[in-house]
């Protein structure tokens, strides 16, 4: 694999913690359906309060190429050139309290409507145990055309973020990240 790449979609309390997170090694594309969240975020203003201004304008920047830094936005073709797609969004549940996965299969045609081959999609977002391979791959492979474990590969990263904990941030706290085959 070439040069690193990273795309978080979903910029909520999760994805927006980490996208600052990794960007300030790595060139990150922040992607967020919601236009006035991506509006808000390019001047600095967190509305879910996860990270402050300060931290937000060391990583922001206007330049997609800059290496690094956070470019947000809610334009699909600005993910092209990523290599890694981190899946962030929210799986809410229903009034049965099942899980209603809409949003995990949107974010999955989006980065399959990206993808290429030799690119990296993982999964950050709450789910059962067997959603991703069941509901998320057969998206990514139906939309880009691709073959999962041949073109593309999967990563699973249980979320572990506490929305409003400032202690535990996402700096300071173990992830636990696995790979779909041994190498990645």
């Amino acid at each position: 694999m070439g040069e690193i790449k990273i795309a978080v979609i979903g910029l909520g309390y999760v994805g927006l913690p980490l996208a600052r997170l990794f960007a300030t090694k790595y060139p990150v594309v922040g992607f967020d359906i919601n236009k006035a969240r991506i509006t808000a975020l390019m001047t600095g203003v967190d509305t879910t309060l996860e990270v402050g201004k300060e931290l937000l304008d060391a990583v922001l920047t206007e330049d997609i190429s800059e290496k690094p830094g956070l470019y947000c936005s809610s334009t699909i073709d600005d993910l092209k050139d990523c290599t890694y797609y981190i899946v962030t969004v929210p799986t809410p549940v229903d009034e049965d309290n099942k899980p209603v996965l809409i949003p995990l299969i949107k974010a999955s045609e989006t980065v399959g409507s990206v993808l290429t081959k030799g690119d990296i999609v993982v999964y950050e977002s709450t789910v059962y145990p067997g959603a991703t391979e069941e509901e998320c791959i057969p998206v990514l492979e139906k939309v880009s055309g691709l073959q999962f474990n041949e073109d593309f590969f999967a990563g699973y990263s249980p979320e572990r973020i506490n929305p409003g904990d400032k202690e535990h941030t996402v700096d300071k706290i173990l992830k636990v990240t696995a790979g779909s085959t041994p190498e990645i």
